[in-house]
Parts: C-alpha cells; sequence; structure tokens
C-alpha cells in the first residue's frame, strides 16, 4: 500500500489507538509493524482469532499477560559476558512464573478459544530456571544456603558484628557524657561514635566524618579498628562468593536463551491479540466475510472514529456493477461514506474486526488508491486541480484489477465543463482497467454518465430539505441533488436572488447560457464625462477586424479569463477593437479577443429602455451606493463565479 493513502485514511490513527491497548514493549512492537494483508486465508485466520480473542474478554475474561518488566535490557545484555544482579534474577524469575500461569490458563480455554490457547503450544517451560533462581535469591537478596562457602562467611561476619557492638556497650558506658547521642553510625563500612567536637582527644582514634553543622565528629575507636580490619576482610570475602554465584546462575539463563526469546515473542503477540480484541469490543467490531469476486457489502457499517453514535452505513458495490458514483449535498457526509469503505477494508486485511454488522462482506485488494481531500501546496505551486490531478496521476499508474479506487469530489478546481469531461475519460480508463472504484461528485453530467452507463451505479446521501439536515443514509440506485437552492433559501438569501439563480441555472441547462455565472456587474452612475471620454452613443457595434465578431452592447456583462474578475462594458470597441471595461471602480481598456460575454444586457435588465449613459453617471458615491441597492432589490446583482 502506498503512504499517502494510508495516510489519507488515518491508518495511522488506527495503529496509535491500537497502541494504547498493549501493556508490553514486544505487544506495541507488534503493532507498529502491523500493515494490510494481501493472502486471502492469512487474512481470514487472523480474523478468526481476533474474534475468538474478542469472545474472551467479553464474557469477563482477563488472560495473565507478564508485565515484561526488565526482560528488554536483561535479553540485550544476555550473552555479552554482562552478570546479571539480584535484581535482573528477580525479573527473570516473575517472567517464568507469569509464562507458567498464561499457560495454564489458555489450557482452560482450549475448547472455547482453540486458535488463540494454540499459541501457548510454541511454549517452553522455564520452571527449572526459576527454581534455580529461587534456591539462591529470595526478595532480591542472595540466600545463606546458595552456597556452603557463602554460608560459612556470613557466619563469620555475624561473629564480628556481634565482638563490635559489645565493644561499642563498653564505651557507650565509659564515653557517654561526651557523645552526642547514644547511636551507632557507620561511615565507609565501619563503625564510628558520634563524639561532640570539643571532646574529640578524650577518645584515641580516627576521624572519619563530621555533621554538617560541624558540632559532631564521627570518630572510629583505636580499640575497634583491629576487629573492623578483620570485618572487612570477611565482607570481601562473602562479595566474592555472592559475585560466584550470580555469575553461575547467569550462566544458566544463558543457556535458556532461545526458550526465553520464543517465549516472549509469544507473549508480544498474545499481548497484540488482545490489543485488537479489546479495540474491537470499544467499536463494537466483527468479522467480515472476504472475497475474491471484488464484491462489497458492508452493513450497518460505522466509522471508527466518529464520535457520538453515527449513522449506519449501508454500501453494496460488485455483482452487476463495479462503480459507484455518490451523490448529495455538502456535508451529507458523501467523503465519510469514502473513507469508511476504505479504512474498514484496510482494517479487515490488518487482521481486525471492522465496525460493521455481521454477514458484512469485504474483498481482499492489493492496493487502495485514494484522492480525497485538498492536497494544495503554496511550497511545491500546487493549486487545488494540480494537486487532484497529481492523486489521479498517480493512481492510473497502480490502478488495476485488484485496485480500489476512492475519488472524493470530481471535477473541482477548474472550468466545470472541461473538469466534468476530464472525470468522466478518467473514470473510464479506471473501470477498463478492472478496478473497483467509488467516487463523489455534484455535476449532473457524471450522474447521467453514471446512469446510463453500465457497470455504474448511482448513489445518493439523503437529505431532510425541511430541517436541512443531512440524514447520512447512503440510499442505492438513485442520484441525488447538491439542493444548494433550498439551502441558500434557507440561510436567508432573497427569493429574488433564488428565482433568478433558478431561471440562469435552467437556462444553462437548455443550452442557452454558459457554465460560469459572472461576478455581480455594478452599474453604476459615474462624473460626467468629457468629449472624449464619453462612450460612444451607438448601441451597437462589430469589431472592425471580423466580420462574424460579437456584436457588443454598454451594459453587458463580461469575464476576463487573465484577471479573473467580471466586469461591465462601459464603452464599444474601436478600430483595433479595444472595449473599455468597467471593473468594480477602475475602467480597463481590453481587445475584445481576451474577453467572453456571459450575460447580455437585455438579459439583466428586462423591459428597460434607458440610455446605458445614464447608468454610468453619479454625483457622488452615495448616489452610486442608493443606484446598486435599487438594482439588487430589483434582482439585478448577479453572484460571484467561482474560481477558475
Amino acid at each position: 500500500m502506498r503512504t499517502h493513502s494510508l495516510n489519507k485514511l488515518e491508518y495511522n490513527r488506527l495503529k496509535a489507538t491500537l497502541l494504547s491497548y498493549a501493556v508490553t514493549y514486544l505487544g506495541r512492537a507488534e503493532i507498529e509493524k502491523l500493515e494490510p494483508m494481501y493472502d486471502q486465508k492469512v487474512i481470514a485466520a487472523r480474523l478468526a482469532e481476533t474474534a475468538e480473542a474478542r469472545n474472551l474478554l467479553s464474557k469477563g475474561a482477563s488472560p495473565p499477560l507478564p508485565s515484561l518488566e526488565g526482560m528488554e535490557p536483561l535479553m540485550a545484555l544476555l550473552g555479552t559476558g554482562y552478570v546479571m544482579t539480584e535484581q535482573d534474577f528477580g525479573h527473570l524469575a516473575q517472567f517464568a512464573r507469569s509464562c507458567e500461569h498464561l499457560s495454564q490458563y489458555m489450557a482452560s480455554k482450549r475448547a472455547e478459544a482453540p486458535s488463540v490457547a494454540s499459541y501457548t503450544a510454541s511454549m517452553h517451560s522455564l520452571k527449572p530456571l526459576r527454581e534455580e533462581i529461587e534456591q539462591c535469591i529470595d526478595r532480591g537478596r542472595i540466600v545463606d544456603t546458595a552456597s556452603a562457602e557463602l554460608h560459612k562467611a556470613r557466619k563469620k561476619i555475624r561473629t564480628a558484628e556481634d565482638r563490635i557492638q559489645k565493644k561499642l556497650e563498653g564505651m557507650f558506658s565509659r564515653y557517654g557524657d561526651i557523645l552526642q547521642e547514644r547511636l551507632v553510625s557507620q561511615r565507609n563500612g565501619r563503625y564510628v561514635l558520634p563524639v561532640k567536637k570539643e571532646y574529640r582527644k578524650r577518645i584515641p582514634g580516627t576521624v572519619l566524618d563530621e555533621s554538617a553543622s560541624g558540632q559532631t565528629v564521627f570518630v572510629e575507636p583505636s580499640e575497634l579498628a583491629g576487629l573492623q580490619m578483620e570485618l572487612s576482610a570477611l565482607r570481601a570475602e562473602e562479595a566474592r562468593e555472592e559475585t560466584q554465584i550470580l555469575a553461575l546462575l547467569t550462566g544458566t539463563a544463558e543457556s535458556y536463551a532461545y526458550e526465553l526469546k520464543i517465549n516472549l515473542d509469544t507473549v508480544g503477540y498474545y499481548d497484540f491479540l488482545f490489543a485488537k480484541a479489546k479495540w474491537a469490543l470499544a467499536i463494537g467490531g466483527a468479522a467480515v466475510e472476504l472475497n475474491d469476486e471484488r464484491m462489497i457489502d458492508l452493513r450497518e457499517a460505522r466509522h471508527p472514529f466518529l464520535n457520538g453514535k453515527p449513522v449506519p452505513l449501508n454500501v453494496r458495490l460488485g455483482g452487476g456493477y463495479q462503480a459507484l458514483l455518490i451523490t448529495g449535498p455538502n456535508t451529507g457526509g458523501k467523503t465519510v461514506a469514502l473513507k469508511t469503505v476504505g479504512l474498514l477494508t484496510l482494517m479487515a486485511q490488518s487482521g481486525l474486526l471492522v465496525p460493521a454488522a455481521e454477514g458484512s462482506r469485504l474483498a481482499v485488494f492489493k492496493s487502495v488508491e485514494v484522492d480525497i481531500g485538498d492536497d494544495q501546496s503554496m511550497d511545491a505551486s500546487l493549486s487545488t486541480f494540480s494537486s487532484h490531478l497529481r492523486n489521479v496521476i498517480d493512481i492510473l499508474q497502480h490502478a488495476g484489477p485488484a485496485t480500489l479506487v476512492l475519488l472524493d469530489e470530481l471535477a473541482t478546481g477548474t472550468d466545470p465543463g472541461e473538469g466534468v469531461g476530464l472525470s468522466i475519460a478518467v473514470l473510464e480508463e479506471l473501470y477498463r482497467r478492472g478496478t473497483t472504484l467509488l467516487a463523489t461528485t455534484h455535476f449532473n453530467e457524471i450522474k447521467e454518465y453514471a446512469r446510463v452507463t453500465d457497470g455504474f451505479q448511482n448513489a445518493r446521501m439523503a437529505f431532510d430539505e425541511e430541517t436541512l439536515r443531512p440524514l447520512y443514509r447512503l440510499d442505492m440506485g438513485e442520484a441525488g441533488n447538491s439542493y444548494a437552492f433550498v439551502i441558500a433559501s434557507k440561510l436567508g438569501i432573497p427569493s429574488v436572488i433564488i428565482d433568478r439563480a433558478k431561471s440562469i441555472a435552467e437556462s444553462l441547462k437548455s443550452g442557452q447560457g454558459t457554465v460560469t455565472i459572472p461576478a455581480a456587474p455594478r452599474a453604476v452612475r459615474q462624473p460626467a464625462a468629457t468629449a472624449g471620454d464619453r462612450p460612444a452613443q451607438a448601441k451597437k457595434q462589430t469589431g472592425p477586424d471580423d466580420a462574424n465578431s460579437t456584436v457588443w452592447e454598454v451594459g453587458d456583462v463580461v469575464f476576463i479569463p487573465h484577471l479573473r474578475k467580471s466586469g461591465v462594458v462601459y464603452r464599444l470597441p474601436d478600430e483595433r477593437g479595444n472595449l473599455v471595461v468597467q471593473v468594480q471602480k477602475e475602467k480597463l481598456t481590453i481587445n475584445h479577443k481576451r474577453i467572453r460575454r456571459y450575460i447580455e444586457r437585455k438579459h439583466l435588465y428586462p423591459g428597460t429602455d434607458y440610455d446605458m449613459d445614464i447608468v454610468f453617471e453619479s454625483v457622488d458615491v452615495r448616489k452610486k451606493r442608493k443606484l446598486m441597492g435599487k438594482r439588487h432589490v430589483e434582482g439585478l446583482t448577479i453572484e460571484k463565479p467561482p474560481e477558475q
């Protein structure tokens, strides 16, 4: 799968959600490696075992998964000459004990979850290793019975400490009046007395430390020096024996390196499996039936990342058609429908249960190609249309019979007529290649193409015209409406504009007009012009260079492609074919070949017979605004066209 498609369908968010359910570092590593699979048998097996794990959890089961605390660094150091510590062996013994518990638990669940329980068959018994560790280490300390030599050394240490304690008790009686407190301390492993600083010379010995305030010095009495030297030697002997015991245990652990790795991998996979099961419970996931016939039949499907209680989606694709065109109003759920089909396909092919009703079916695809959203980039000099084209080019390079293609908002970002033609040509090519195709559009020409073309099917997102609320229900077999006029009217656009828009739309459908409606002409009065500035009085004039050129009228609304603005003809063409066009508050001289007429004067000002010179005459700005307001009321204002 291409990274672009996975990102557009939020596959990374899916993995991040799964990570929150994992409890071990190996389980998280399995999730990080997760990607869609292509072998139908393997996918079916993964879905089945995930369903078994979900069923176990739904009955209140709680698998005793080891936490693997301390195991990651331990396994990295095993076999490197590193001598494990008492704490390391504590983690190792805990892991071995947890593996035994997990094996026993899964053995008890073999009847109801055979696939899940079968993984414990690969686990090795670590009981001999655990018992040997427990014979030598208890609660993080090597026990006296770990070896005979250690037992002897510790016995001698206890005897030496008893002798020192008796000596210290006698000193308390003799020097009690010069001690800061009757308490024995240790400094660097040697016993000392806390003596008041001014009496330091009364006790023969060596000062090893003093308090932070300087009022107390810690003295090692001379009569204890010999005993303490003996004690230090015995403790060094103890440490050597402990190191030898730890080294022997480390060698034993290294002999179980293979068994430890297998058990760790199994525990990691169990963590991964139950993370999938936990998420399936959270989203109401179920296993889907897989097919190699490019059939998609989702029943009551829901996008896993939609908040609240989304309206279930029912969508069917395949059988008599392999391309589905989804139509409907903005915010009606068309894009969500595409993303739902795409993400649920990726989920199923990753062995994840999908939020859909039992009996849903999905095909296995080798790739899912997506053009959803706007990848417009100022840094890369990509417009909306260019970004869509780039995505389409990439899709055409990878699309084939085993490809699911999702296209959102066909024919956007460019001239509608050309965009519709290009979109239909792309649809034809994808259909010819045998891809499974879902697309959304607002354009009637594409809807009609899907209606009359074999292999294509229309569907629409339902919409309540009274409440202006999308119903998020996909109705198969019917083309939808964009409901632009209904929504505009409900939101407060004046009825005269709505009526005018409907008449323009009807004329466009009947072929009497052009595709795009230009921006509003501002018919305002201008200050009286001089003889040189006053526009020609002739109402009609043809260009001098072309007998069949357009017949212009003062007051015609034109569109200037290179400026992407509309204007009103102020002065008719001269001998070179240059017109003066008023664009907002400016008058521009433009050759007639560089402009297009959108609406003739007679359509803008029906029933008027006044001289257009008067329209351009004005005393001041207030009169301009008053006239503009009047024209608006009379329905003469034209909405701004979409960007070309």
